[in-house]
């Protein structure tokens, strides 16, 4: 059987990877319009620096991604226990983020009445209805306080989003899950911890597990599967349209070369996507393309650690969006892992743009680094010229998730179970992250294995 695959990030390597596992003669080919694969993960190595372009780790509370690691032979690095420490900048100071329920009744972030005011969600009634805005669900649940100090910045720096304009359901499945379930989100983790007693398992509402990336970076991850793919990925080979006939795939390419295919997995952007089926599918393109990607900037800036007067000694920070800067944060990548800059310099890496400031990310580099240095002065008291600069532009960096997400999968999977062997993955869908791209592509090598009986 023969497959093309289109895109060469996580998800279509992995997808390719999954396949091959349960059927290594399979006829597959991944299609990468770059010069190489890896799409969001982009690691860089330049004067001792090691920056990441894009994502720079997953977490370690993933099976799936755990047992691909350790197929490939790749070895973990798990982040610092300095990481743990996290802040949030707030009326013109870093506070710490509260670890746990002590130190949140003793921390200076929220203001009394905010911190009775989460208390008071124990009696905060379940709301009735499918979907809600994540900003609407933390005013409702845990107050105006709480949502614009703790939440929003926690929205700014996973998904560079707005949180007046992301469904809660489609981006934090577990904290909606929690209140259904118990009603309460305080009920609910009371209820989980002592699961967790039980069991041994360390359980909540968030994410949990520990950031954990590679000595040589994310690229690592890529590096792997590019030598498990081998000679069936091919680079600087961009599709440009797809069309079905008699249950054979043409794909076109922009070099106009046509390849034949039984089976197609689209693993592009939705974006791309929708440019890609638009020919095939004109509805199909048209839901496509409602999904949004902000422009997002990440700015690496490398720092004699003489020069920094502050402790580094953290995660880095969240900004929330009524402090009005121009970052969505910092984060202290030479705190959080080692070989990221050299022996006595400091690495900061700071993410511009996103929904809320997306024009903002597209500037000329130069204009960039001076607005990361005019509020790292501001916010870290920063006064030295950095000894390192580098900015990685993603002109449509991460999907975003807005009310009815849910719905608009149904449709989407609607149009395409209309052609047999033809299949969407992707980041675009049903999460954002690493974890969630391998974890979703083993479930559609699944899916296609069981579908044609391999």
């Amino acid at each position: 059987m023969s497959i093309v695959i289109v895109g060469g990030g996580i998800s279509g390597l992995s997808i390719a990877y999954f396949l091959l596992e349960r059927k290594p003669d399979l006829d597959i080919t991944v299609l990468e319009s770059d010069g190489k694969a890896g799409g969001k993960i982009w690691t860089d190595r330049v004067d001792g620096f090691l920056c990441e372009g894009g994502v720079n780790g997953f977490l370690d509370n993933r099976p799936k991604t755990l047992e691909l690691v350790g197929k490939l032979a790749l070895t973990l690095l798990r982040s610092s226990d300095k990481a743990r420490k996290r802040y949030i900048f707030s009326e013109k100071k870093l506070h710490l983020l509260p670890e746990s329920p002590r130190s949140f009744f003793t921390s200076d972030l929220l203001s009394i009445y905010g911190r009775l005011r989460i208390v008071c969600e124990l009696f905060v009634p379940r709301k009735k209805g499918n979907d809600e805005t994540l900003a609407d669900f933390a005013r409702r649940r845990l107050g105006r306080e709480a949502y614009e100090k703790l939440i929003d910045p926690m929205a700014s720096g996973i998904f560079a989003g707005d949180p007046e304009n992301m469904s809660l359901k489609s981006c934090f499945p577990k904290v909606h899950a929690l209140e259904i379930q118990y009603g309460s989100l305080i009920r609910g983790m009371i209820r989980l911890q002592k699961e967790a007693k039980k069991t041994g398992k360390k359980v909540g509402p968030g994410p949990g597990g520990v950031l954990t990336s590679f000595y040589d970076g994310m690229e690592t991850l890529v590096n792997g599967l590019n030598h498990n793919v081998g000679q069936r990925l091919k680079t600087n080979k961009k599709v440009v349209s797809i069309d079905r006939k008699k249950g054979i795939y043409t794909i076109f390419l922009s070099d106009n070369t046509i390849i034949e295919a039984e089976s197609v997995i689209v693993a592009s952007p939705a974006h791309v996507t929708a440019d890609i089926v638009k020919d095939m599918d004109k509805l199909l393109s048209g839901t496509l393309n409602e999904i949004y990607y902000p422009s997002i900037s990440v700015v690496c800036l490398g720092f004699k650690r003489a020069h920094i007067q502050r402790s580094l000694d953290g995660f880095g920070f969240l900004i929330p969006n009524r402090e009005k800067r121009k970052i969505l944060g910092t984060l202290w990548d030479s705190s959080i892992f080692p070989n990221r800059a050299p022996e006595g310099y400091v690495l900061l890496r700071s993410m511009v743009g996103g929904v809320r400031m997306s024009d903002l990310a597209t500037e000329p580099d130069e204009v960039l680094v001076q607005v990361v240095l005019k509020e790292l002065h501001d916010i870290m008291g920063i006064h030295a010229a950095p000894d390192f600069m580098r900015v990685y532009k993603h002109e449509k960096g991460i999907p975003q998730y807005s009310p009815g997400h849910e719905k608009r999968l149904e449709s989407i999977l609607e149009k395409t179970s209309k052609y047999k062997g033809f299949y969407l993955t992707g980041n675009a869908y049903r999460g954002i992250g690493v974890n969630d791209c391998i974890e979703n592509s083993y479930n559609l090598a699944e899916r296609i294995i069981k579908e044609y009986n391999f």
